[in-house]
Parts: structure tokens; sequence; C-alpha cells
């Protein structure tokens, strides 16, 4: 173990031949090949967006939130649920979830940037927006909240990160429990975001800011099986199973929750046929997309927690993978269900013709972005197991 700046240990054998030097199989070909290409789309649609602003993008002033929204909350729902999984070990002492909390936390830190990342090219000025959120701080505004607490979030994770590569595991408690802390205060705040919508009924209410929290730890655990089977490759030890059973069946309650939670959130938005958002809901229930996010986020993963109550990791690592696609689609459906309905104009009859469901599709531009931002994120954690010691190591 080599230590570099600021007494951080990295790998002896750290270097930018250890990055490109990988087992050269299929799949890994076929990640690296996979990332290079949304690199370089990350490249070129943040160069449309430079020369063309919003007008790159799909977003319209009925439809002002497109995919860029829904990826940053994708990424950051990942990082809170990295930093919930993360903190069962470092933070509340489970010891048998010990060994992947410098992973989950490392985790965190790179999913949050690349969330950042994405919503930079969303903002229209983020240089402008961080000089003027310490100037003129919106204290009564949602936003302004979620994006002072995600930065002080990201700086508890860096800090308890860097105690836990140091093995200092008194002081990355404290600095754990306060990120955990502060990033749900900012995850609930995000979902207070579509909460406070009062002109958006379908989304307005309490159910949001705890509907986050909830989704960030199953999609903690969804990415738990992912990196966990791509370190072991699927032949995995006994510890190792130990810890993926606890986290399956963990996740089999949780998703059991979500269903509920999401069951009683449709039938009270139908119930009594409130207008702008009895319609809305029965026009999700008719969405294929509602449906996909169902059973590959829900339906699937909890079939196969069932039929062994986790024993089978394998099988639950490519539950996740599935999970994470429909987390995806959860995401995409949060922002575009809560904009299907139009708003109102005051005088409908002399300017307003019916009004009809408001469609959008993302525009190249959106999407090279969001796989940009995708493939950074792959690309940052892949250098940070090369240069860091994620595992647990003996005696700690």
């Amino acid at each position: 173990m080599k230590i570099g700046p600021l007494n951080i240990p990295l790998r002896e054998d750290f270097s930018l031949k250890s990055i490109l030097n990988f087992e050269k199989t299929p799949v890994n070909m076929l990640v690296a090949v996979s990332v290079v290409a949304m690199l370089a789309m990350l490249v070129i649609g943040v160069s449309l967006y430079l020369m063309h602003g919003h007008h790159a993008y799909n977003v319209t002033r009925e439809h002002p939130w497109g995919l860029l929204i829904a990826v940053y909350i994708f990424f950051v729902v990942s990082s809170t649920g990295f930093c919930i999984v993360g903190s069962l070990g470092d933070v509340f002492g489970f010891k048998d979830f010990t060994m992947i909390s410098k992973r989950a936390i490392f985790g965190s830190i790179v999913t949050i940037l690349a969330g950042f990342t994405v919503i930079a090219f969303e903002i229209g000025h983020p240089v402008t927006m961080m000089i003027y959120n310490v100037l003129s701080p919106g204290l009564t505004s949602a936003i302004w909240w979620m994006g002072t607490l995600y930065g002080l979030y990201l700086t508890f994770m860096i800090i308890e990160f860097y105690f836990l590569l140091n093995n200092d595991m008194k002081k990355a408690k404290i600095f754990g429990l306060t990120g955990l802390l502060v990033g749900l205060a900012a995850h609930s705040n995000l979902g207070s975001v579509f909460g406070f919508l009062n002109a958006r009924t379908i989304s307005q209410g309490v159910f949001y800011p705890t509907y986050f929290i909830l989704t960030a730890f199953i999609t903690g655990i969804f990415l738990s099986f992912i990196i966990m089977g791509f370190r072991y490759k699927l032949n995995f030890n006994e510890k190792t199973k130990k810890l993926l059973e606890g986290l399956a069946k963990i996740q089999g309650l949780l998703i059991s929750i979500l269903i509920f939670f999401v069951t009683w959130k449709l039938l009270t938005d139908m119930y009594g046929g409130m207008p702008n958002r009895a319609e809305v809901a029965e026009h999700i229930l008719g969405s294929g997309s509602f449906w996909t996010e169902v059973i590959l986020a829900m339906v699937l993963p909890l079939l196969i927690i069932l039929k062994d109550f986790g024993k089978s990791p394998v099988l639950m690592f490519w539950a996740s993978l599935s999970g994470m696609v429909g987390i995806f689609f959860m995401r995409y459906n949060l922002v575009h269900d809560t904009q299907l309905k139009p708003l109102q104009m005051m005088k409908v009859r002399e300017y307003q013709l019916p009004p009809e469901w408001i469609h959008y599709f993302p525009s190249a531009t959106e999407i090279m972005i969001s796989l940009g931002g995708l493939g950074l994120c792959v690309l940052l954690y892949y250098v940070g197991t090369k240069a860091f010691n994620l595992d647990e190591e003996e005696g700690h």
C-alpha cells in the first residue's frame, strides 16, 4: 500500500497502466467499449447543448422537466441507497455488512458526482447558481435546500471514505452518521420538490418525501448485488453469501412495503374521481412504462427472493440488473407522469382548446448526456477499484 496526497492510501500497483490492464473477457470488453462510447456521447451531447442551449432538448413550457431531471434523480437516489447500505456496517455496527461499507460509500460518491454532472447541463447556468446559492439563499425554496444539503452530503461522504481508507473507524462512524442524516434530509427534500407542487395534484402531498427514502434503500441493495457480483465474478464465498442473503431478506421486506405504498397511492388518487388527479392515475395505470417499472423493479425481484429467501445470490444478481432497469423507469415515470395533465388557463372558452395529454420523448442530446453520465459513473467506480483497496481488511 502506498500513500498518495493528503495521506490517502493507494494500491501499490495503481497507475495509468493498471487502469488499462484488465482481464480481456468478452463481458469486460463489452463494458469497456460501452463506457468509451457513452463518454463520447457525453462530449457530443454537451457540445450540442453549449451550441443550442435548451433548444437541444425536447422540453417545452408545458413539459419543462425532461429526461435529465429523471436521470439526476436516478443517480442521487442510487447515492442515498449506497449510503444507507454502507452505513449498516460502519455506522450501525452490523458485522455481516462491514465488508461492503467501503464499496458502498465510494459508490455513493461516484453516483452523486454523476448526478451533478447531468444536472449541470439542465440548470442552464451552474456557475451562477453556485455563486448566488451562497449570496442570496432561497430559504423557502425546496430546490435550494436540495442543492445545499446534497453538497453537504457529498462533503461528509468524502470525509467518511477517507477515514474508512485509513481504518479510523471511530471518525468514520461520526462522519458516516452525519452524512447519512444529511443525505436522508436531502433525499426527502428532493421528494418534497414534487410534494409541494400544489398545481399538480397527482404528486402533491406527503407521499413522495417518504417514498424517495424507501426506494433509495431498495436501489442501494440492487446496486450492492451488482457491484459484489462483478467483484466476485458471481463466484461468492461463504462470507459474501451471508451478506447478500441478509440484504435479500431486507429487500424482500422493502419491496413488499413499496408495493403496498404504490397500491394505496393509486387507489387514493382514483377514489372519488377528483379532477386532474383521478384521470391521470387511470392514464398511468394504462401505460406500458408503469407496468415495466412494476414488473422489473417489484414483482420479478420479489418472486426471486421468495423462492428461497435470498439463498440464490446469482439469481439475485440478475434480478438486481432487472431491478435497476425498472428503477430507471420509476424515475422517468415520476417526472413525466407529474406533467401529463396540462394546466388550465383562466379563460378556457376564449383562448384554450380542450386539453389533451402532453406528449414528450427525449431528444438525442438528452439521451447522449444521460448515457454519458452512466459512462462517467462506471468509469469513476472502475478507477476507484484500481486506486483504492475497497475490500474489508483483516482485523478491522
